[in-house]
């Protein structure tokens, strides 16, 4: 499987875990942000785990399509692939300032300031000599995948969990 099956498998298991905080405080792509009302499901003016067992319940419903009680694969890629659709046309609407349906390099490199080059070599390059040795390319990398919880560090935390 490749790196983009994975990050939007991965979308989506965030998506079928349930309502998280996030969610009740942000928008969800184009969807309308969560609102208390949309939380309270059954209309008791609070908030409840029958609530938030109801919400988990309808969105593992709306991932299981064919309502046969298991997500397949299918399912779960087609839901994960809609989501990061709508995300990836809502990010293209916010880049393209003239609003003429397209986006030329400049609005894709310039996004953030000077862009993904711009940004990697301020990060990796540290002793400020405009270029990125591979000394400092291997420290940006190792620095990444620590951030990201490389190998070493997931099963540190999954032992530390007392898994």
């Amino acid at each position: 499987m490749d790196r983009a099956t994975l990050k939007i498998i991965a979308a989506a298991v965030a998506i079928a875990a349930g309502v998280g905080a996030a969610q009740a405080q942000g928008e969800r792509g184009d969807r309308e942000p969560m609102t208390f009302e949309m939380l309270d499901v059954d209309g008791s003016g609070e908030i409840d785990t029958a609530d938030l067992e109801a919400l988990r319940a309808q969105k593992f419903a709306e991932i299981d399509t064919d309502g046969d009680g298991v997500v397949s694969e299918a399912e779960f890629v087609a839901r994960a692939s809609e989501d990061a659709a709508e995300r990836a046309a809502s990010m293209f609407a916010r880049m393209d300032a003239d609003g003429d349906g397209s986006l030329s390099r400049d609005a894709l490199e310039g996004r953030g300031g000077r862009g993904l080059s711009g940004r990697f070599l301020d990060r990796a390059d540290k002793d400020g000599s405009g270029g990125v040795s591979a000394e400092e390319f291997e420290e940006m990398r190792t620095a990444m995948q620590d951030r990201r919880g490389g190998k070493k560090g997931k099963k540190e935390r999954k032992g530390s969990r007392g898994e």
